[in-house]
C-alpha cells in the first residue's frame, strides 16, 4: 500500500513536467523522475484537478473564519501543503498530514534536507515527539496507522488539532485500502467528533464490468486489494455510506461528469492539446471507474464544491435493457495469438471467409502493431483460423491501426487510412489482391499494392478512426469516406466520394442538416445510401445522433433519424444492418452503471432497444470496444473479433478469443 503512494507521486510529477498541472514541489518530494504515457498524464491530471477544485473551494468558502484545518489522511509524498502555502491560501489554516510512520519519517527527512521546502514551513523544532515527525506553525506531519483510530485521535490531539474548528478531511485513494469496518469507523468518527466538517474522497468504483475486473486484478497482484468495492460498488452506494454515518450533505460525481461539468471549456481544450493522444476509450473508461465525493455537516453556508458550472444534457439513471444476448466462445479458435488485438479491421471477403488486418496486439509472443493478416473460414460448421503471408516487396502495409477495409470484389479489397503513431500523417491507401481461386482455408497469400491517387483524392486517405462505405449514385458504385481524425485535426467532419474501382474523386451535391464532426462512429450501407451512428465529437463527447445519407434528385441528402427512446451517446462501436434494423455492437458510453451491449434500432419506426450481453459462459472479461464484428445473416449471429485496450496503469487487456453473439431471439422479436 505504501508503494502505491510513491508510484502515484512519480506519475503526478511526470504530468507536472508536461504542463498538465502546475506543481514545482512534486519533483522535490519524489526524487525519482520517469516519463509516463499521455493516458497516465490525463488520469493523474483529473485526480489532481478534482482534489484541488474541492480544497480551494473549501478555503474560499471559509476565508472569513478565524481558523480552519485540513487533515490529509494517507498523504504520502503529496505536495498539497506546499502548493497552498506558496500561493498564499493558508493565512488561517493548519494542515495535518497522516501516513504510516516510516512514510512520515521519510517525508520529514526530505523536507528538512531541501531548503526550498523547509523555508516554506519554518521548522519549530516540535518533531521527534512520539508520532509527530515534523512540526511547523501551520504544518504537522504525523506517523500513525489510520486503522488504529484511538491512536490516531490521541496523536492528533497532541499535535493541536481542534475539534471545534471547521475541518476538511481528505482521503485520496486511501480508505479503499482499509478493511471496510475500519474505514467506516473513521468516516463515522469524523462526523461525530467534528461539528463543522467536510470530507473529500477520491477512489475507484464499478468493480464488476470488464474494465473493473482488470482494475481489481491489477491491485490484487500488487497485494493492495480494493476493499471498498464489494460493499460500495457505485457512486450511489458511496453517497448512502456517508449519509448513513452522520454526514448531512453528500454529492458525488464520476470523473467523466467532473471533467465535463466542473472544468471550464478552455481548460478542457488546453489539456486535450498538450500532447498527441489517441486513447479516448481508455481515458473515458478510467474516468468512469473513479469518483470524487464531497460530504459535509454543520457548514454555513453549505459546502457544495461539486455543483456543475455547466449543465450538459445527459442520460440520467441506468440505461433500460430490453433483454439479453447470449455470448459464447467460438469453438476451435482458442489460443490463436493473431486474433488478440484491437484497432484492427475485419471484413467478409466472400461467404464464410473473414480477413482481419492491422491493429495492436500479440504477435510472436510480444505486444506490438500487428503485421500479419489472418483469415477465419468456416468449414463443416466450424470456424478455423490461418495466418496469411503478404506478397509485398517492401513494408507497405505499415503496421496500421484504425484503418478501414472495403471489399470491392472476390479478388480485390481497398485499405483506406490508418495510423502508426498518433503523430503519423496518415498512411494513404492500399490494394489487397487475392488469388482468383482460393480453397476454403482462405487465400494462401495476399498481394499488397500502393494506390496511386489523384491529388484531389489524397485528403480522403490521410485520416484514421473514419468510415468508408459503399454507396450507389445513378446506378454507379462509389466509396464514401467520412469523418475520422488526423495528425492536425482532432476531429473531421468532411466527406469524399470516390468512384469505384478507379477511385477518381467526384464532386456530388449534398444537402440537408450536416452531421457534426466525429470519429470512431459507425457507418453502414443501406438502400444505396449510408447510415452514420454515434461517434466522438469535437469536445471529446460521445454523440447519440443517427444520420442517413440518401440519394436525392441530383445528389444526396442528409436526413436525421429520430430514435425513441433517444439513442444513448456512444463511440468505438461496430454496426450492421439487417432487414431494416440497425444493430450497434458495444462501444463506450458515459453510463458507468452498465456497458453497451447490442442496440437494435428499427429504421422504419425509430424504436431503439438496448440488450445486455450475457457473458456467464465466458471465463474472462469481454471488452466490446476497439473490436471488429462480422454479421452472419443466415445464422443471425455476430462474430466479434479482438477488442480491448490499454487499461490505464492496470495493464493491457486483449479479448483472448473471438466471441459469437446469438441475435436470433432479438431479431425475430424486435
Amino acid at each position: 500500500v505504501q508503494g502505491t503512494g510513491g508510484s502515484s507521486a512519480v506519475s503526478k510529477c511526470s504530468a507536472a513536467a508536461r504542463g498538465y498541472i502546475q506543481d514545482r514541489f512534486l519533483r522535490l518530494l519524489t526524487g525519482r523522475r520517469r516519463r509516463r504515457a499521455p493516458l497516465i498524464h490525463r488520469g493523474y491530471y483529473i485526480r489532481a484537478r478534482a482534489v484541488d477544485h474541492c480544497v480551494q473551494n473549501f478555503l474560499l468558502k471559509t476565508q472569513s473564519l478565524p481558523r480552519t484545518q485540513i487533515l490529509s489522511l494517507g498523504a504520502g509524498f503529496d505536495s498539497l501543503y506546499f502548493r497552498l502555502k506558496d500561493i498564499g491560501l493558508l493565512h488561517h489554516t493548519v494542515v495535518y498530514e497522516v501516513d504510516f510512520p516510516n512514510v512520515a519519517c521519510q517525508k520529514a527527512t526530505l523536507i528538512k534536507g531541501v531548503k526550498e521546502l523547509s523555508a516554506l514551513v519554518g521548522d519549530t523544532g516540535g518533531e521527534g515527539l512520539g508520532a509527530i515527525t515534523f512540526s511547523g506553525d501551520d504544518y504537522k506531519l504525523l506517523g500513525v496507522d489510520l486503522s488504529e483510530l484511538s491512536e490516531l485521535e490521541r496523536t492528533l490531539e497532541e499535535a493541536g488539532l481542534n475539534n471545534e474548528v471547521p475541518t476538511l478531511f481528505i482521503a485520496e485513494v486511501v480508505l479503499t485500502y482499509m478493511e471496510n469496518t475500519r474505514s467506516d469507523a473513521l468516516i463515522q468518527w469524523a462526523a461525530e467528533h467534528f461539528p463543522q466538517a467536510c470530507f473529500l474522497v477520491y477512489e475507484q468504483v464499478h468493480p464488476e464490468d470488464p474494465f473493473g475486473r482488470v482494475m481489481q486484478q491489477h491491485f490484487r497482484q500488487l497485494s493492495t486489494a480494493l476493499h471498498s468495492l464489494a460493499q460500495y460498488p457505485d457512486c450511489e452506494a458511496q453517497q448512502r455510506r456517508f449519509l448513513g454515518k452522520g454526514w448531512t450533505e453528500c454529492s458525488v460525481m464520476d470523473m467523466n461528469e467532473f471533467f465535463t461539468c466542473c472544468i471550464p471549456e478552455d481548460e478542457q481544450q488546453r489539456v486535450q492539446t498538450l500532447e498527441p493522444f489517441d486513447e479516448y476509450e481508455e481515458w473515458h473508461l478510467k474516468c468512469s471507474h473513479y469518483f470524487v465525493l464531497a460530504a459535509s455537516k454543520g457548514m454555513e453556508p453549505s459546502w457544495t464544491p461539486l455543483s456543475p458550472s455547466v449543465t450538459v444534457p445527459r442520460h440520467v439513471g441506468p440505461v433500460g435493457m430490453a433483454g439479453s444476448v447470449p455470448a459464447a466462445v467460438c469453438a476451435r479458435l482458442s489460443g490463436l495469438p493473431g486474433l488478440r488485438r484491437y484497432g484492427h479491421h475485419s471484413v467478409l471477403i466472400k461467404p464464410n471467409m473473414i480477413l482481419t488486418t492491422g491493429g495492436f496486439g500479440e504477435e510472436d509472443g510480444q505486444h506490438c502493431r500487428v503485421r500479419n493478416f489472418h483469415v477465419l473460414s468456416k468449414r463443416a460448421g466450424h470456424w478455423e483460423a490461418a495466418c496469411v503471408t503478404q506478397n509485398t516487396p517492401d513494408k507497405r502495409w505499415g503496421e496500421r491501426l484504425y484503418h478501414t477495409v472495403s471489399c470491392l470484389s472476390d479478388t480485390l479489397a481497398l485499405v483506406v487510412g490508418g495510423r502508426t503513431s498518433p503523430l503519423s500523417a496518415g498512411l494513404g491507401m492500399l490494394w489487397l489482391k487475392f488469388p482468383e481461386t482460393c480453397d476454403t482455408s482462405g487465400p494462401g497469400d495476399v498481394a499488397v499494392e500502393l494506390v496511386s491517387l489523384q491529388p484531389a483524392a489524397e485528403a480522403a486517405a490521410l485520416r484514421w478512426r473514419h468510415s468508408t462505405t459503399e454507396i450507389t449514385f445513378k446506378g454507379e458504385q462509389y466509396l464514401f469516406v467520412y469523418g475520422g481524425r488526423s495528425a492536425l485535426e482532432p476531429v473531421l467532419g468532411d466527406w469524399h466520394f470516390l468512384h469505384a474501382p478507379e477511385l477518381s474523386y467526384t464532386v456530388i451535391a449534398v444537402e440537408g442538416p450536416v452531421p457534426e464532426s466525429r470519429h470512431s462512429h459507425s457507418a453502414c450501407s443501406w438502400e444505396g445510401g449510408v447510415l452514420i451512428a454515434g461517434g466522438l465529437g469535437a469536445a471529446e463527447q460521445p454523440l447519440g445522433s443517427v444520420f442517413l445519407l440518401r440519394e436525392f434528385e441530383h445528389g444526396f441528402q442528409w436526413q436525421t433519424i429520430e430514435t425513441h427512446p433517444p439513442l444513448v451517446p456512444r463511440y468505438s462501436h461496430t454496426a450492421h444492418v439487417h432487414e431494416g434494423k440497425l444493430l450497434l455492437v458495444g462501444g463506450v458510453w458515459f453510463h458507468a452503471s452498465s456497458v453497451p451491449g447490442v442496440t437494435v434500432i428499427n429504421l422504419m419506426t425509430g424504436l431503439c432497444l438496448n440488450y445486455v450481453v450475457n457473458v456467464e459462459h465466458l471465463e474472462w472479461p469481454v471488452m466490446l470496444h476497439n473490436h471488429s464484428s462480422v454479421f452472419l445473416p443466415n445464422e443471425k449471429d455476430l462474430l466479434v473479433i479482438g477488442g480491448g485496450g490499454n487499461c490505464f496503469s492496470f495493464g493491457t487487456h486483449l479479448n483472448p478469443e473471438p466471441v459469437l453473439l446469438s441475435l436470433s431471439s432479438i431479431l425475430t422479436s424486435h
